[in-house]
């Protein structure tokens, strides 16, 4: 009908709704013309405009607003007429940029569906998930290229960089840095558009961890600075602090690793921006266990084992009593690795290996890659000539050793 008629789709709904109405003696004609009423079924005045009309252009053919201003000039002299016209050329206006390629239902199914994957990332295998994240990212993509109101448009822009943010963890948990990196560069651009802070925070507070993990490592501290000027109150600044903390002591920088850590125990007091990341959850929030695990990864660094075993041990009790869909196998099995750690660095070999048994039955599908760096450090550690004479060492020293993380490989993506 819209097609036939000249007439957008969201106003021909509203006449068959009933709450709008024809008034305009043009459009009342096209409507006629369009649907080819005879004409002796017009009423009079439209009988002579009906004989003499030409074929109404379809609506992505519609004549410029400014022709058409220039056109009604010069038509009448008539004011009343002039801003009767001008009013349904306004009218007009709005219905053509109201119009929308996605309606609110499914916009909510799409705000689901990223809240469903970001949750099932901390405890599910990444292999389903990143197939459903794709198709995900692809269809906000595809709706981004239509057209729909600023408000939608904005919402379409945040979920699309929150499915890039999502896809750059994937990457870098699968081992492909160089992926990761440019699925933050669309999130950054994307996050422009929709102008919102706390997905721009994320996607710096991203690069930095993948800065940490990698040969750049004094390059994360400036990710974690970029992220801070943007970060909200409440998680999204505790991540951010968090981050800081363990990059800084990864590079030995002590006075800004504890300097962060004060920083992450003063934000605790802060509230979470309603409208931020975290309203998706899982993957995209900063609870407390993730918290003490991160602060017990900057306390193992800075050679604080004490410390670090306590706040290790922390993160796994909440973890292991808090609910089901929270609980990260990742970050839960590198809080072990750092018990181990701390207590290898002090010479205490009790109770090793009932910390790293959860690792070793670990499926490969959840050993994410930077699990496997981490156990390879704690093989090298075993090696150390202090332990040269103990068999229990040994036996540790040769479960880990060659131990599988995830497969990086694409094809493990088909199955």
């Amino acid at each position: 009908m819209a097609d036939l008629t000249g007439l957008s789709q969201g106003f021909l709904s509203m006449l068959e709704a009933g709450t709008r109405r024809l008034s305009s003696l043009d459009k009342v004609a096209r409507f006629l013309r369009g649907i080819e009423t005879p004409a002796v079924l017009l009423p009079p005045p439209f009988r002579e405009h009906h004989a003499s009309s030409t074929p109404v252009p379809l609506p992505h053919r519609r004549q410029p607003v400014a022709e058409r201003q220039v056109a009604t000039g010069e038509r009448t002299g008539n004011l009343h007429e002039l801003a009767a016209q001008a009013a349904a050329q306004s009218l007009q206006f709005t219905e053509e940029v109201t119009r929308s390629n996605v309606s609110d239902v499914e916009l909510e199914g799409l705000q689901s569906k990223i809240t469903r994957i970001a949750t099932d990332y901390v405890h599910a295998p990444l292999h389903p998930l990143f197939h459903d994240l794709l198709s995900t990212r692809d269809k906000l993509l595809s709706l981004l290229s239509g057209h729909q109101p600023p408000g939608q448009t904005r919402e379409l822009y945040l979920l699309a960089g929150t499915s890039c943010l999502l896809l750059a963890h994937a990457s870098q948990n699968l081992g492909d840095q160089d992926s990761a990196i440019a699925q933050l560069q669309a999130a950054w651009t994307l996050a422009d558009h929709a102008d919102h802070n706390d997905l721009r925070a994320w996607v710096k507070g991203t690069a930095a961890l993948i800065a940490e993990w990698s040969t750049h490592r004094f390059t994360a501290l400036e990710y974690t600075q970029q992220a801070s000027r943007h970060a909200p109150d409440g998680e999204t600044r505790i991540r951010t602090a968090a981050i800081e903390a363990r990059a800084a002591a990864r590079i030995g920088d002590r006075n800004t690793a504890l300097a962060a850590l004060r920083e992450l125990e003063r934000a605790r007091d802060q509230h979470t921006d309603p409208d931020g990341l975290t309203r998706f959850g899982g993957l995209l929030t900063f609870p407390e266990a993730k918290q003490e695990y991160y602060i017990g990864g900057t306390y193992a660094l800075l050679g604080e084992h004490g410390l670090a075993e306590h706040h290790a041990a922390a993160a796994i009790e909440l973890y292991e009593t808090g609910p089901a869909e929270q609980r990260s196998y990742g970050d839960e099995a590198l809080a072990r690795l750092d018990i181990v750690t701390a207590r290898i660095a002090v010479g205490e070999i009790e109770g090793v290996g009932e910390q790293l048994q959860p690792i070793l039955e670990l499926p490969v599908d959840r050993r994410i890659r930077q699990l496997g760096d981490a156990v390879q450090g704690v093989a090298r550690l075993l090696e150390d000539p202090r332990f040269a004479g103990s068999r229990v060492v040994r036996e540790l020293a040769d479960a880990t050793r060659g131990y599988q993380a995830i497969d990086t490989k694409a094809k493990a993506l088909t199955s």
